[in-house]
């Protein structure tokens, strides 16, 4: 017949189960906040590639009409020959110096990456400062 050993139900028990749902968790509390600061990292990546051009082209402009031009609308800056792509996470804006002749500008680049209060800022001028005025990425 049957012994008692070949009736035994085999599995986990409940203590087992518990344990591996508690490293999990741990895991998960440890990784996450590394997932989003490096994903933040990465959209703030776009904002200094596309600020570099705008600098490359605004001077550009400067050279063939003496000055730089101000920029707001995608169709401005198409005019330096930025194309600002419909998917981006900025919102990007160009201020030259007042006057006629416009010797300076400040090249804006905004988001907000990880809804919270506080709102990505770059900015890059004449000279090709590329500044992080107001960082998003935590920690």
């Amino acid at each position: 017949m049957f012994s008692k050993f070949h009736n035994r139900q085999r599995g986990f028990t409940l203590i087992e189960l518990m344990i591996v749902v508690v490293i999990i968790g741990i895991l998960a509390a440890l990784a996450v906040p590394r997932f989003m600061r490096a994903t933040t990292k990465s959209k703030q990546s776009e904002a200094k590639q596309i600020l570099k051009q705008v600098y490359t082209m605004e001077r550009t402009y400067r050279q063939e009409n003496n000055t730089y031009l101000a920029c707001a609308a995608a169709a401005d800056f198409n005019t330096i020959g930025v194309e600002i792509p419909s998917t981006a996470v900025f919102g990007y804006v160009v201020a030259a110096g007042a006057g006629g002749i416009a010797t300076s500008f400040t090249a804006t680049a905004t988001a907000n990456l990880d809804d919270d209060a506080t709102i990505d800022t770059w900015t890059i001028d004449e000279s090709g400062a590329l500044t992080n005025t107001i960082n998003d990425v935590t920690g």
